[in-house]
Formats: C-alpha cells, structure tokens, sequence
C-alpha cells in the first residue's frame, strides 16, 4: 500500500476495494472458469461463444459486467457503460462523430504524447479542426508542461491518451480541461488504478489489454453527452443508439418515478405498458412466486409491481432480472 501512501483517503480505499475483489478470484482461477464455459456454459449445453446476443443467458453475462465495473470504479449512474466493437481505432472515429459538434465551432483540442493519440487526432480532423495545445514536440519522451497548455474555450472536447503503449509514456494526473468536456484513452491502463470518474465526459479502453478479446471495447459515457453526435454519424458509431436499458426497452416494464430519484429499495415498475395491465401484472405475480420470488406484489394505492430488495442477495436480485428476461420473451 506504499504506492498509494500519499492519496486522499477515499482513492486509497477505493484501491483496497479494487485489490480485495480482484483477490477474490485469480487470473488463473478466471481461466479456468472460462475454460469450462466453453465447452458447456452453465449447464446449457453449448458454448459461452455461442449464446445468442439477444438472449436470456447473455443478457445476465452483461449485466453482471456493468456491475463490475460500476462497482469497482465507482462509476456514477449518470454514466453509461458500452461495450462496442471495432477496437481502439474505431473510438478514434467514433469521438469526433458523437462530440465535435457540442459547441459551433467543431474544434477539438489534442494533447499529443505518441502514436496512438497522433492517430485519434488524424481522425478527428475529418470532421472538424484539430488544435494542439503544446509547442511542438520532436519525440515522445517528456509530457508537455500543462503550464504552457492553450485551451479553446470554443474547443468540444480535451482529448489525451492516458497511456500510450508505443512511446511507453504516461500521465500520473488528471488534465485540467476548465470547462472543456474531458475525453481519456486508456486501453492501456484501465482499471490498473483507481480513477475519479466524474472527472471525464467520456473514458474508453480497448478490452485487449486489461479486459478481454481484442476487438471489444468499454466506453464509460456521461448521459447529458449522448444527444450530440453528428447527423452523418454511421449507425455503428452512435453512442445513443449503443445505450440501453430497462428505460429504453420495449413496452413491456416501465417505472413510472423519475429516474434522479428512485429508490435503490422499493424497485417500482409496471408490466405490459405506462399503466399496466392487470392481467399480465397478476401472471407475472403468479410465476415469479412459482420460482419462490413472493411479496411483488405493489400496495394496492398505486399498483404494478415493487421489488422490495430489503434483506435481499445479489444472487436473488440477479434471479429476479433473469426471470424479467425470460418472462418478457415469452409474454410480450
């Protein structure tokens, strides 16, 4: 813990925290978990590789990692959580079509300290102008002074690589982007450390590295971000489309508190529409109390249902989405 010795207190514990759930299971231990998933994925018969993207059983493998690394970073719930494809470089394109045009000017500032944040700038220059806001440098091998930075205040976005595996430099602080959106990549040091979340607009990192596959990529979004992308942004590129959730699915649950203020205790929500319906809400009732979930039920003043998570597991909770899921699939 020497590392972190001159941290404030809440980094250091959430450092701890890091260390404490990633001692839990070890690398190897992880490997041969997923060993064993690929040949029969829990019981099913068939490989992780082959669960449908739509289905029930994938649908859990995605929850449950948003809510690690929600957990392990602390993420706020006003960030979304992606996971995309196209690596790396397709981000490179992806952050000038989603964030270019939040303010007129369609400038982007670029702090430039090897390959890889030179490539993202090459980018973003398709699309709008590019500023480099140090002297020029004639190799990678001292950051620039943030002294002698110069931000636009008509700037979209700061943008840096947090670690560039190519020139082998790092930053060991957070940049001052004043009131200019923040925007990291850091494929290659993700989750290695803790990291103040709040600070950035968008963090992405190519999952190769710390993560996964290569090809797949975790971007960490802040919602208040996701209505800018440009007009002629492809499909594939648009974060608003990537983003969903139990909001954006189709009419089947719908909870009617707004969102900035629902309980994380009492989960209220209707089925089969805004109002409900009575039917499917008493079918839902009835086969959720089949697989021994009880007491769904909502107070009879308001109705729907209310998932009361007082005494509750996370494997139990886990269990209630699993059913939600499914029952969706076979009702609506």
């Amino acid at each position: 813990m020497e590392l972190f010795a001159s941290v404030p207190c809440s980094v250091s514990s959430q450092c701890s925290k890091l260390q404490e759930r990633c001692s839990r299971k070890t690398g190897h231990t992880v490997l041969l978990q997923l060993q064993k998933d690929l040949l029969d994925y829990r019981g099913l018969g068939i490989s992780v590789l082959e669960l449908h993207h739509r289905s029930p059983e994938f649908a859990v493998v995605l929850d449950d990692t948003r809510a690690g690394l929600r957990e392990l970073l602390k993420i706020p719930e006003n960030y979304k959580i992606l996971f995309l494809q196209c690596g790396a470089s397709g981000q490179f394109s992806a952050i000038p079509f989603n964030f270019i045009g939040l303010k007129e000017a369609r400038r982007a500032d670029f702090v430039i300290t090897g390959p890889w944040s030179a490539e993202a700038a090459n980018e973003a220059r398709k699309l709008g102008e590019v500023r480099v806001v140090h002297p020029e440098q004639t190799d990678y091998t001292i950051f620039p002074d943030p002294s002698k930075w110069h931000l636009s205040p008509d700037s979209s976005y700061l943008y840096y690589c947090a670690n560039d595996s190519i020139s082998g430099m790092e930053f060991h602080f957070i940049p001052d982007s004043k009131e200019t959106v923040l925007i990291s990549d850091m494929s290659s040091n993700f989750l290695s450390k803790p990291l103040d979340v709040c600070r950035f607009g968008v963090i992405f990192a190519a999952a190769q590295m710390n993560l996964g596959c290569a090809g797949v990529t975790v971007v960490l979004v802040r919602e208040d971000l996701l209505e800018s992308s440009l007009s002629r942004c492809p499909t594939v590129f648009d974060y608003k489309l990537q983003a969903d959730g139990i909001t954006s699915s189709p009419p089947c649950y719908r909870c009617p508190v707004d969102p900035k203020c629902r309980s994380r205790m009492n989960i209220l929500f209707r089925v089969g529409g805004p109002d409900g319906s009575d039917c499917l809400e008493q079918t839902f009732v009835n086969k959720a109390a089949e697989r021994g979930m009880i007491s769904l039920k909502s107070h009879r003043s308001v109705g729907g249902i209310c998932a009361s998570l007082f005494n509750v597991t996370l494997e139990e909770t886990q269990k209630l989405a699993e059913f939600m899921i499914s029952f969706k699939k076979e009702h609506i």
